[in-house]
């Protein structure tokens, strides 16, 4: 006999789930003699069998097993009980018998749940999970030959009953391990739910009573409801679910009775979770309401929660995303003791949860799931599930042409049915993220080296919004914050938003547009909601990048407007959400005009835009990078000098130079397309047109330079005065040519 261990159990991450793998530390496993590969056998209330791992480094010396939770029912324990562990010996599987616990119709399901199941150990009266694209299935194991632990090869047998057993229960079997993503509130549910229904005796020992209830409020699709459903399920608590319309009846007293019916019945069947999904649309605020229904079922509810008579080991979870709508005497200690924020993943989470999504689906070995989860800001956990769907869907849509619908589908064609990255790539097109659906805009996909010129103006950008998000942990090495704001100013043409789309696609963040009009409302207090509701999806959805194109028209000089001052209002609303009471983090706001002297100065002041960086016509060198820009895959005759070209563009801005691109283009093509031309005919010209000097020069003749030599001056003098006063108070900004500041 081997030697046995006890250790303590703890949750499996994501990517082990559904595996039948048990992750132990190096130094545990060579007490028990086994190496990587191995059989063991976990003893709880009763016992399940698993393939050990090395365990995580992060584990070392902490004396815990990480199992998922198919395992921790088979064995009938929970988190953190303690098991013994023993090394056995199995036997290779001839047949298994497997029935489905829910009616489940599966084509080739066999040689399915083979594929998936092939290597795990299995026994009688287990539970076998398949993770699935959609909903896991859970199937019995009837029976094995031989008897015992046996593990499953690619040569068993898989036997699969058609009905489904009888004693199953309906309610879904949803683990800590379907959830990922939520580490930090799934703790906190657990230390006040599982701690009170396990052992209510630490609770008398301290003299306190247990927490009864708690309020899980956020975005819709972060997990509150799949968080309440895992705790049910993990705790072995009876469950009862209620929802608004179910209580509600047009009959005096109706609606309170079926409430205390259900409460009633949870004290009956203690420990029991009562679950009131939406609670904010059955118990709103009493003094906003216009029925007499609801304001009858909140009073019910509060008596219920903590009323004169005692609710025994009921425990009240509560979801909502609307948490201000709530009647505010239900958010007092004694009712919802805790409120916890579910809210939207980070990097880290959103990355836990695509594992989650694509345990039970094919995908291609190159596929980084790293990449995926950092360009998803702003997905909750609902909108990552759809994108591995929709990516799922794109795959099989690939699929289809190979396969007959009224056939039996080979095997081979099932083989190479795989999920690939541009699956996900086309799924990005159809899923957009919940946290920012009125506000999220498709950016053009611009990079750095689409701009030419304006380094400057570049290493300014990159320094406030890249790498605060790329290198936070040197910012805090410094005790820095970043910019908040900046400011893009100069001639129209220089290539002002443009910037600003080369920002949204190349920090990878959020990126909301706003247009100066479009905020602008004709009722009372509708801009500044705007304005707010604006700010506030951009923290929710952080890091992203808040640009006002055009700013002077939404943010002028107060005082100054003869209008009802929407404009002043809207100005004060701006300056509180980039620099008030509550802090803005990871948000930077970009903002661009070409008439900086009517914006109002308040805006201007270090803390708001700090820093104001002059975009200037381009030099002749930039100028050049840009016609090398705009001429990339034209067909140019030998004679086209592009230095010379440079020379000849004196004062003209990006925009200009784009605009001559196109019309010496045009003009190529005026001189060969001849009406009547045949197809043949075509594409013998096709091949042989090019771009002369000559189509230039007159390109050139014809477009004038945007900005006049007057109004130049203007911005010139506002940098030079800028200089000046950054010069006066010390600061050692440097000036250089393409990113001068101007305040």
């Amino acid at each position: 006999m081997s030697e046995e261990i006890i250790v303590q159990v703890a949750q499996a991450y994501p990517r082990d789930a559904g595996r039948g793998i048990a992750r132990l530390e190096k130094d545990l496993m060579q007490r028990l003699g086994t190496t990587s590969g191995d059989i063991i056998e976990i003893r709880g209330k009763d016992k399940c069998y698993a393939i050990v791992w090395p365990g995580y480094v992060d584990d070392t010396g902490k004396g815990i097993v990480r199992i998922d939770g198919n395992l921790r029912y088979n064995a009938r324990i929970g988190l953190d009980d303690q098991v013994t562990i023993t090394k056995i010996s199995a036997h290779e599987a001839e047949s298994v018998t497997l029935a489905p616990t829910q009616p489940v119709q599966l084509v080739g399901g066999s040689r399915f749940i083979l594929r998936i199941i092939e290597g795990r150990p299995l026994s009688k009266g287990e539970r076998v999970r398949v993770e699935t694209v959609n909903n896991p299935l859970t199937f019995a194991v009837l029976a094995t030959k031989p008897p015992g632990p046996v593990i499953v090869t690619r040569n068993t047998q898989i036997v699969l009953r058609e009905k489904p057993l009888e004693e199953a229960t309906t309610r879904d079997h949803i683990t800590y391990e379907d959830i990922g993503g939520l580490k930090r509130e799934l703790g906190m549910v657990r230390e006040m739910i599982e701690l009170p229904l396990k052992h209510p005796e630490i609770f008398q020992k301290l003299g306190i009573d247990p927490p009864k209830g708690v309020l899980l409020y956020g975005q819709p699709g972060t997990g509150k409801t799949m968080i309440a459903r895992a705790v049910a399920s993990e705790t072995d608590a009876n469950f009862i679910s209620i929802s608004g319309p179910e209580i509600v009846s047009k009959y005096y007293g109706e609606s309170e009775q079926k409430l205390r019916q259900m409460f009633e019945d949870a004290k009956k069947d203690a420990p029991s979770i009562i679950f009131i999904d939406e609670i904010d649309s059955i118990a709103p605020k009493r003094d906003e309401v216009m029925g007499e229904v609801e304001r009858r079922v909140v009073a019910q509810l509060l008596s219920l929660m903590d009323g004169l008579r005692s609710r025994g080991r009921v425990i009240v979870i509560a979801a909502t995303n609307r948490p201000n709508s709530i009647d505010p005497a239900l958010r007092r200690g004694g009712r919802f003791d805790r409120e916890i924020e579910v809210g939207i993943p980070d990097r880290n989470g959103r990355l836990q949860i695509l594992y989650v999504h694509t345990r039970g689906m094919p995908i291609e070995n190159d596929i980084d799931l790293e990449q995926i989860a950092a360009v998803t800001h702003g997905y909750v956990g609902a909108d990552l599930s759809s994108l591995c769907k929709e990516a799922a869907m794109h795959a099989l849509r690939r699929m289809l042409p190979e396969m007959r619908i009224e056939d039996d589908i080979p095997q081979e064609v099932m083989d190479s049915l795989v999920v690939t990255r541009a699956d996900f790539d086309s799924a990005f097109k159809n899923i957009e993220p919940s946290a920012m659906r009125e506000v999220f805009v498709e950016v053009a996909h611009v990079r750095w080296d689409d701009i030419g010129g304006l380094e400057t103006a570049k290493q300014e950008l990159i320094e406030a919004v890249e790498w605060p998000l790329k290198y936070p942990e040197m910012f805090e090495a410094v005790n820095t914050t970043p910019p908040r704001g900046i400011l893009l100013f100069g001639p129209p043409g220089t290539g002002k938003t443009m910037l600003a789309k080369a920002v949204a696609s190349e920090s990878e963040a959020n990126f909301i547009s706003i247009k100066g009009p479009e905020l602008l409302s004709k009722y009372v207090g509708e801009s500044e909601k705007a304005v707010r509701e604006t700010f506030r999806k951009a923290k929710q959805a952080a890091p992203t990048v808040i640009f006002f194109d055009e700013i002077d028209a939404m943010a002028p000089e107060r005082g100054a407007s003869t209008d009802a001052h929407v404009t002043e209002r809207v100005v004060s609303q701006i300056l509180t959400e980039i620099d008030g009471v509550e802090e803005l983090k990871d948000v930077v706001v970009i903002a661009a005009t070409n008439r900086p002297d009517i914006i109002d100065p308040a805006l201007l002041r270090p803390g708001r835009f700090d820093r104001l960086i002059y975009v200037k016509p381009p030099e002749k060198e930039g100028r050049r990078k840009i016609f090398e820009i705009h001429i990339l895959g034209k067909p140019l005759a030998e004679d086209v000098d592009l230095n010379l070209l440079a020379d000849m563009t004196e004062g003209y801005v990006g925009a200009d130079i784009e605009a001559i691109c196109r019309e010496a283009s045009m003009l190529a093509l005026r001189s060969v397309i001849l009406p009547g031309m045949t197809k043949e005919e075509m594409k013998v010209l096709a091949n042989e047109i090019r771009i002369s000097m000559t189509h230039f020069r007159k390109a050139i003749a014809r477009i004038k330079p945007t900005t006049s030599r007057s109004c130049m001056n203007l911005y010139e003098k506002a940098a030079e005065a800028y200089a000046q006063y950054a010069a006066n108070s010390d600061e050692k900004r440097e000036v250089e040519s393409g990113g001068t500041a101007y305040q």
